[in-house]
């Protein structure tokens, strides 16, 4: 006996929307790999630089350079539990360093150590080349 899918079908432009999402996962899963891959060397994954390099390239709400968790969070796309984990592993290696924010004390703050600096300016060129090579009209 063969199995039939029961349930609405989809109408072209469904299937188009649908296969375009998948399209995006697909470029993203494999990008996100060959990053782990060729940032290996420096003792980062794609994530590691992803918070390195909002901290390296960017200024907090309040224009200093030691950045809210939850405001990296929403950069890099990760939950605050595994952001938290994450900046522990940069502290452990001096890539960051932790503080209370003085103006909530129960606020974390993250800013980038000089051999954090050193780390994301080494990685950086080899993660922009990636991201060219990988993304669709990326180089163009």
């Amino acid at each position: 006996m063969v199995a039939t899918k029961a349930g609405p079908t989809a109408t072209d432009a469904e299937q188009a929307l649908v296969n375009q999402w998948r399209d995006i996962q697909t470029v993203h899963a494999r990008t996100h790999c060959e990053l782990d891959r060729e940032l290996q060397p420096y003792g980062l994954g794609a994530s590691d630089f992803e918070v390195l390099d909002v901290l390296a390239t960017g200024l907090a709400e309040d224009g200093t350079d030691a950045f809210r968790v939850q405001d990296i969070a929403c950069q890099v796309h990760l939950s605050q539990s595994a952001l938290s984990r994450l900046i522990g592993r940069l502290e452990k290696d001096g890539l960051v360093e932790r503080g209370m924010c003085s103006e909530d004390r129960r606020g974390v703050r993250v800013c980038i150590t000089e051999k954090g600096s050193r780390v994301h300016a080494e990685a950086r060129p080899v993660q922009r080349t990636v991201l060219a090579r990988m993304l669709p009209g990326a180089g163009a």
